[in-house]
């Protein structure tokens, strides 16, 4: 049997959430079954070193995804591949335009955030007029589908919903490494918080909640790189915090995870936030701002999280202060995210969709 062969595209392997999705199913494909490559902007970024070495990487080498386009073409025209996945929301609306042109292969896009939320230029909104094209867009939360059913008019019947998989394997090589970090003291309660430091993300309002727990044993650890850096390293001065320490990027959050108290999720909006799924993987509770991204399909209450408006700071600190009083349990936690959330529930459905596409 001939296998299928599937190229996914993507601008780079930085560590970010679209590309360590796209990893973990490039790697984890069933080999009879399916020939895997990924096709990058720039051959550039973290997960190059997870990424299995059959994985064929395709370098076009162009620094714009708007200058992409050509190339992109080219080697799809070249290569013929059965099925291109595109894995990133700018490229997917750009490509949307192009794909009848290869009418032999079949073309799917995994959206990567609730548009209307997420995407402002007008020329990119455009794009998806094209949508209908793809034969199947994959969304990953109901909010997602809604979105692009309600407000784009995307045909119901091409969205399939998947949530993102955790690779346990991974995290808990990972965590089977990490020591407490130095950072975090002795008598006093470790918060974290990972992303980037942007405005979506939300740390202003998480900022202004911790405002209000100045005088409690409480250390603020956040995870991450961005363009708000100055701006929320200001905020926090005027603020006086002196118990929020901006970390940066590490190439091991996990260790961070492993050892919090209390994880908080303080976006604006998501699309289906990887890092809620690895809190709960490495067994920690999570206090989730209550927006838009799925955020109600992952916590379950009291098991492992609970969901408040950020934006209501003085009740948001309080729960915080609640959370960190209680006791909960880490295999619970654990289990809520593996039960619904682990890669092989989730490839499987990921296979389902590229085999039926393969019988149209």
């Amino acid at each position: 049997m001939k296998k299928i062969s599937v190229i996914f595209i993507l601008p780079d392997l930085e560590t970010g959430g679209a590309e360590r999705i796209v990893t973990t199913i490039a790697n984890h494909l069933s080999r009879d079954l399916f020939e895997p490559k990924i096709l990058l902007l720039r051959k550039q970024g973290g997960y190059l070193n997870f990424l299995k070495k059959d994985v064929e990487i395709i370098d076009i080498n162009t620094e714009r995804i708007r200058h992409s386009l050509k190339p992109i073409l080219g080697e799809i025209y070249r290569r013929k591949p059965d099925i291109v996945f595109s894995g990133f929301g700018e490229v997917n609306a750009y490509l949307a335009l192009f794909i009848r042109l290869f009418p032999r292969t079949k073309f799917i896009a995994r959206e990567t955030n609730v548009v209307t939320q997420h995407v402002t230029r007008k020329e990119i909104k455009f794009f998806y007029n094209f949508y209908n094209n793809y034969q199947k867009i994959i969304a990953q939360s109901d909010d997602m589908m809604n979105d692009l059913v309600d407000n784009f008019n995307i045909k119901k019947k091409k969205i399939v919903k998947i949530n993102n998989p955790v690779d346990f394997d991974f995290i808990n090589e990972k965590l089977a490494i990490s020591t407490k970090p130095d950072c975090f003291k002795y008598n006093y309660k470790n918060v974290v918080a990972i992303g980037n430091l942007s405005s979506r993300k939300g740390f202003d309002n998480l900022l202004k909640v911790f405002s209000r727990l100045k005088n409690e044993n409480i250390l603020l650890h956040i995870l991450g790189n961005g363009k708000d850096k100055d701006v929320l390293l200001q905020m926090k001065d005027f603020l006086g915090l002196k118990n929020v320490i901006f970390h940066g990027k590490k190439d091991n959050p996990y260790q961070y995870l492993k050892y919090a108290d209390l994880f908080i999720l303080s976006s604006r909006y998501e699309g289906f936030p990887n890092v809620l799924l690895e809190a709960g993987a490495c067994g920690t509770y999570s206090l989730a701002n209550n927006c838009p991204g799925g955020i109600n399909e992952i916590i379950q209450h009291q098991i492992n999280g609970e969901v408040s408006n950020i934006e209501e700071y003085e009740d948001f600190s309080q729960k915080i202060m609640k959370v960190l009083q209680g006791n909960y349990n880490r295999d619970a936690i654990k289990n809520s995210i593996r039960s619904r959330f682990s890669k092989d529930i989730i490839l499987d459905k990921y296979e389902k969709v590229l085999m039926d596409m393969m019988k149209k």
